[in-house]
């Protein structure tokens, strides 16, 4: 795909968005639309609110620049708290999840890059969270969208300190590494 030689804008009124209420992800660019160059969402969360379990990307870092609230990132094995204005390079082969603290909502645009279509991927996801798509889905595309997931002992004793409830989807221990 070449890279785009025009500007190119999306009006996040525009743009799809995923998800209901405080809980929403909004598509913005995605790899057919960039060249490869870049795929960005952006996800608002409500306060105790996970995001993906535990996984890693093989081909690309994955970049969290938090716009307003606060955000608490799995980088390996430690847990890095993020405030409203940090960015997070999470670099590709690390493992990472995210949440928001008990009482703080996040508001963070995520970007890849060298990119790859994702937008499938966010799209099955929102499926499999209204219960209209069995979650092994996401197992069957992670070599296409490139999420592999795993287990984080320090992600799990994090959340439940945290005092967030079970997550959504529990994928089997053995699909990740």
């Amino acid at each position: 795909m070449p890279l785009p030689t025009r500007p190119l804008l999306v009006r996040g009124a525009e743009a799809e968005t995923l998800g209901a209420g405080a809980d929403t992800t909004t598509l913005l660019l995605d790899a057919h639309h960039t060249g490869s160059a870049l795929n960005a969402v952006r996800t608002r969360l409500s306060p105790g609110t996970a995001g993906p379990p535990p996984h890693y990307h093989r081909r690309a870092p994955e970049t969290f620049f938090l716009l307003d609230g606060a955000l608490d990132v799995l980088v390996d094995e430690e847990v890095v708290a993020l405030a409203a204005g940090d960015v997070l390079l999470v670099p590709a082969g690390a493992v990472h999840a995210w949440a928001t603290p008990a009482d703080a909502p996040a508001d963070v645009l995520i970007a890849k890059s060298p990119a790859t279509d994702r937008f499938d991927y966010f799209r099955i996801a929102d499926r499999v969270r209204r219960g209209l798509e069995d979650p092994q889905r996401i197992l069957d595309t992670r070599e296409r969208f490139d999420n592999h997931f795993t287990v984080s002992t320090v992600w799990k004793e994090h959340l439940v300190a945290a005092g967030h409830p079970a997550p959504l989807v529990a994928f089997p221990a053995g699909s990740g590494r």
